[in-house]
C-alpha cells in the first residue's frame, strides 16, 4: 500500500497539485490521465521518491518492495540481459552476487561458511532458485527469444531494451508497481501479453498511459490530474470519459430536472457494473462500482480540440497502385519487391515489427524519398496530405508565429480564416502568437493536424499520429479519422486508435505482406493468422 497525505508541488511558481490525499491498495490498478504538462509522471516519480514534493507525505507499508520502470536505457549495457531482469530484485541480485564472491574464494573461510549458509537461507526464501526460469519467462512473454539472453543490453536494440527494462520491473512481484508509459514502444503481441499479465497482478499497480485500450483491461480507477487538482475515480478509462461528458452534458441541460438527471447518471452507473462483471478482470472493478453513487460522477473540466478532414473534392476508384517497390537504409533491406493496390474508401493500417519499414513506405508514397527500384501511381483524381513521425524540419528554423506559419499552408490568407483553424486545436486568443519553434511535442502535432485540415486532401498518409498528443487530442483525432470520408494509410501503436478506424490490414514482414481486409481485433484473435505471420518472419 502507499499512503499520499497532503502532498503538493510547484515549479518556477506554477502549482503542478496541491494537498493530493489518496490511499493506494493492494489488488487495485490505478490509471493516472490528464493533460500533457499535469505532472504525471512527475507525480509518479513523488510516489518512487525519485523527487520531494514541496509538503505532505508519501509513505509504504514497512517491508513492501517498490518497483519502477527504469527510463534510462542505457544504465545496464555492461550487464547481461537476465541479469539486468534479475536486478529488478536488488537484494534478491545483492544476494546472488554476495554468494557467488563467497564461493570463488580460495581461502574460504569458517565465517564464508556461516555467511553464506545464512545468504542461502534468504535466498531460498525470495525465491532465488527460480528467479532464472522466472525472467527467462518474462522476457519471452514480451518477445525477447532466448538467444539474447546471454548477450549484453549494449548489444540490444532501443525496442528490445524497453522489454527487458519493463520485464525488470515485472520481476518478482513486487508488492508496489509504478509503470510510466509502458507500453511504448511495444509492438501489438507484446502489449497484449502484458495487458493479461497486469490484468491478474494481485498487488497496487499505478500506470501512466496514453493507451485507451490498455487502461480500459487493467484498471480498476483512474487518477485524474485536471488544472492543479487530482481526482480519483472509480473504474476504466471508458468509464471515466463517458460518465464525465454524460455529467457534462446534463449540467447543461437546463431543461431537465434533477431527478431525471440522477436517474439518468444512476442507469448510466448501473449499464457498466454490469459489463464489467462480464469481463475478465471483473471482481474488483464490478465491487468497486457497485458502490459508486450518482454525487461521485463529475463533469470533466478538460478542454477538447475539434478535428475534421474536409476532402474539397470526392476521389475516383482508383487511388494507389505499388509495384515492387524496394529500398535499403544504411545497408540493410527494409522493403523487398512491396506491392498492392489501394481502393477507394480504404483505411489501411500498416503493420510490422521494423517500424523503419513502415516509415520509408509512407515518406516514399509522399515522395519525400525515391525507392532504389519499383514505381507507384496516384490516381488523377486524389490529393494528399502526409503527417511524418519527425516533423523538426517543419518548425526549428522558423521565427513565425503560429498565425503566420500556418497562413503559408492556406489559401485563404485572412487572420480570421487560420485562427478559426487554430481555436479549433485549443490555440486562441495570445496562445496563437506564439513563436512555433516553442512549442511542446504535442502542440506541434496539432498544429500539423491544423495544416492537414487546411489541405483539404482525399488521401492522408500518417506516420504515428498519436504520438506526444495527451488523450484528449487523440480522442478528436480519432473521432475526426472515422468521419473522414477519403483513404487514408496510417501506422500507429495504438489498440483502440486501429480498431475504430481501420479497415483492412497490411503487415510488412522480411519475407512479404500479409494484406486483408478485416477489423483489427479480428485480425490479433486469430490464432491462424497470428501463426501464419510468425511464419512469414522466420526468415
Amino acid at each position: 500500500m502507499i499512503n499520499v497525505v497532503d502532498v503538493g508541488l510547484s515549479f518556477g511558481g506554477q502549482k503542478l497539485f496541491d494537498g493530493v490525499n489518496i490511499k493506494f491498495t493492494a489488488g487495485n490498478c490505478y490509471g493516472v490521465i490528464g493533460a500533457n504538462g499535469s505532472g504525471k509522471s512527475t507525480f509518479l516519480k513523488i510516489l518512487s521518491g525519485e523527487i520531494d514534493s514541496n509538503s505532505g507525505n508519501v509513505s509504504m507499508t514497512p517491508g513492501e518492495r517498490l518497483a519502477v520502470l527504469k527510463q534510462d536505457h542505457y544504465e545496464f549495457d555492461e550487464y547481461t540481459v537476465l541479469d539486468t531482469v534479475i536486478m529488478g530484485h536488488k537484494r534478491l541480485y545483492q544476494i546472488m552476487v554476495e554468494k557467488d564472491a563467497l564461493y570463488a574464494k580460495e581461502d574460504f573461510s569458517n565465517e564464508d561458511g556461516i555467511k553464506s549458509s545464512e545468504l542461502e537461507g534468504e535466498f531460498a526464501e525470495l525465491n532465488g532458485w527460480d528467479a532464472e526460469t522466472d525472467a527467462e519467462k518474462l522476457l519471452m512473454g514480451l518477445g525477447i527469444k532466448k538467444d539474447i539472453h546471454a548477450k549484453k543490453m549494449s548489444e540490444l536494440l532501443g525496442g528490445e531494451k524497453v522489454k527487458v527494462l519493463l520485464a525488470q520491473a515485472l520481476f518478482g512481484n513486487p508488492d508496489n508497481l509504478l509503470l510510466d508509459e509502458p507500453t511504448n514502444h511495444l509492438d501489438f503481441r507484446a502489449i497484449t501479453w502484458i495487458e493479461e499479465f497486469l490484468m491478474d497482478y494481485p498487488n497496487t499497480l499505478i500506470v501512466v498511459s496514453h493507451d485507451r485500450h490498455f487502461l480500459n483491461k487493467i484498471c480498476t480507477h483512474m487518477l485524474d490530474i485536471d488544472y492543479g487538482k487530482v481526482n480519483l475515480y472509480v473504474g476504466n478509462y471508458d468509464f471515466w470519459y463517458e460518465s464525465s461528458q454524460l455529467a457534462l452534458r446534463l449540467l447543461n441541460d437546463q431543461n431537465k430536472k434533477k431527478e431525471e438527471k440522477i436517474k439518468e447518471l444512476q442507469s448510466f452507473i448501473d449499464r457498466f457494473s454490469s459489463n464489467a462483471s462480464k469481463a475478465k478482470q471483473a471482481t474488483s472493478r464490478k465491487k468497486a462500482l457497485d458502490k459508486i453513487n450518482v454525487e461521485d460522477i463529475q463533469p470533466s473540466s478538460r478542454k477538447y480540440p475539434f478535428v475534421g478532414f474536409t476532402p474539397e473534392r470526392e476521389a475516383g476508384e482508383h487511388i494507389l497502385m505499388v509495384e515492387g517497390i524496394t529500398k535499403t537504409i544504411d545497408g540493410v533491406k527494409v522493403l523487398d519487391n512491396v506491392s498492392f493496390i489501394i481502393d477507394k474508401g480504404d483505411k489501411v493500417v500498416l503493420l510490422g515489427k521494423n517500424d523503419l519499414s513502415k516509415t520509408t513506405l509512407l515518406q516514399i508514397l509522399a515522395e519525400e524519398i525515391k525507392p532504389d527500384s519499383g514505381s507507384f501511381k496516384w490516381g488523377v483524381t486524389t490529393s494528399r496530405a502526409y503527417l511524418p513521425k519527425d516533423n523538426t524540419e517543419y518548425f526549428n528554423d522558423s521565427e513565425d508565429n503560429l498565425i503566420d506559419w500556418l497562413r503559408q499552408y492556406s489559401k485563404e490568407p485572412s487572420e480570421q480564416y487560420i485562427r478559426g483553424f487554430l481555436g479549433k486545436m485549443l490555440f486562441s486568443g495570445d496562445e496563437a502568437l506564439k513563436q512555433v519553434k516553442v512549442l511542446s511535442g504535442g502542440e506541434k502535432v496539432r498544429c500539423m493536424l491544423s495544416k492537414l485540415m487546411l489541405s483539404q486532401a482525399n488521401v492522408l498518409l500518417l506516420d504515428e499520429p498519436t504520438n506526444h498528443l495527451d488523450l484528449e487530442s487523440i480522442e478528436a483525432l480519432n473521432n475526426g479519422l472515422v468521419a473522414f470520408k477519403g483513404t487514408l494509410l496510417f501506422t500507429s501503436h495504438d489498440h483502440s486508435f486501429i480498431e475504430t478506424i481501420c479497415n483492412r490490414i497490411i503487415e510488412i514482414t522480411p519475407t512479404g505482406l500479409f494484406d486483408k481486409i478485416m477489423f483489427f481485433d479480428e485480425f490479433l484473435e486469430s490464432d491462424e493468422i497470428q501463426k501464419e505471420i510468425d511464419q512469414m518472419y522466420e526468415v
